[in-house]
């Protein structure tokens, strides 16, 4: 059978697939554990034996990669149109995200992968500031696939949600594929200011899929593109996985703005620029050191632990920890499912 980003292997009888996120900061990088050399992420069919949705992923994730699920959560269901079961039904899938204390990690002796889950999404990471690949390549290419539209709207609403999604301020001047890129501030008439927002990831994933330009789209052509294409968009994934982890990113990065997720990623104990470091991992942008810490203060997530750090440079640092109420939170958020809206 040959193998493509859509369809990975043989059709079963099931009609259901549960498929989960499992997401680590690790040396203070956002990684995702997958399996079959980085193609998939943890999955399998829901069984009759699983007593539950929830059981039936933590069943196939600690079977599949011997990881140990702490904190989980629902992120949504879809059905996959390019998938069908041995009875020509569509299949269904409900995907989870799950948070591992980073500890857990190291010692996991498995095929499973732990992957930097920028490798799939190079154009997400501004921790030094927004790629050039985006206004040089994709930005330029989605241009390119808002004109290729016959219709003037569709056309104008497609340049529209590249800017909303994309945060940029330019706009392309032509109609070939030789655009250039002008400042949308130096052209006459009402002027707009467009800025990146990273809790978007999953709509830029998708207006790549949409446009084409990435392998899991049904009419990728690589041919029309740049020759180091591959370099810019990422690595590929089997079925929709990618749109899965797409998902996570996008929830965590809304969630921790108003939420102490974090907590689930983090050791017992912390230094400060610990953990300012493993949120920006997440958020794939840098903080304010001063403006980070005086939130810290007046929410009250930590307390000094009354110990430091063991620097090998500069001055010891003070550890900290989660406060209490925090650490109750997060039991709770342990042992049920997220409540329904």
């Amino acid at each position: 059978m040959s193998l493509s980003y859509s369809h990975a292997h043989q059709q079963g009888s099931g009609t259901t697939e549960v498929v989960a996120v499992l997401v680590a900061i690790t040396d203070h990088n956002a990684r995702v554990l997958t399996v079959d050399q980085g193609k998939l992420l943890p999955n399998g069919p829901l069984m009759p034996l699983h007593r539950s949705l929830q059981a039936g992923v933590r069943q196939w994730v600690e079977e599949q990669t011997e990881q140990p699920l702490g904190y989980i959560e629902q992120l949504y269901t879809f059905v996959d149109t390019n998938r069908r079961n041995v009875d020509g039904h569509a299949l269904v899938y409900v995907s989870y995200l799950g948070l591992v204390q980073e500890e857990q990690t190291q010692e996991l002796q498995t095929k499973a992968l732990w992957r930097d889950w920028y490798d799939y999404f190079p154009w997400e990471n501004h921790l030094d500031g927004m790629p050039s690949t985006i206004t040089d390549f994709i930005v330029p290419a989605l241009f390119d696939w808002a004109d290729s539209s016959a219709d003037e709207m569709m056309q104008q609403r497609r340049r529209q949600r590249i800017r909303l999604c994309w945060g940029t301020n330019k706009v392309a001047i032509g109609n070939n594929a030789n655009n250039t890129l002008e400042n949308k501030n130096t052209k006459k008439g009402k002027k707009h200011h467009y800025e990146w927002v990273a809790e978007h990831a999953l709509l830029r994933y998708e207006m790549l899929y949409e446009a084409e330009l990435i392998p899991e789209a049904p009419n990728y052509q690589p041919n029309k593109l740049p020759k180091h294409w591959g370099q810019v968009i990422g690595i590929p994934m089997y079925y929709d996985h990618r749109r899965v982890i797409a998902t996570a990113i996008s929830r965590l990065r809304a969630k921790i703005e108003y939420r102490p997720l974090i907590f689930g990623l983090m050791p017992d104990t912390f230094t400060l620029s610990q953990l300012q470091r493993s949120i920006e991992a997440l958020s794939g942008g840098r903080l304010h050191k001063q403006n980070f810490r005086r939130l810290l203060d007046s929410q009250n997530l930590v307390m000094e632990t009354g110990e430091s750090s063991s620097a090998q440079r500069g001055r010891p640092a003070k550890l900290y920890r989660f406060c209490h109420d925090i650490e109750l939170q997060s039991l709770l958020m342990d042992s049920k499912l997220p409540k329904s809206r």
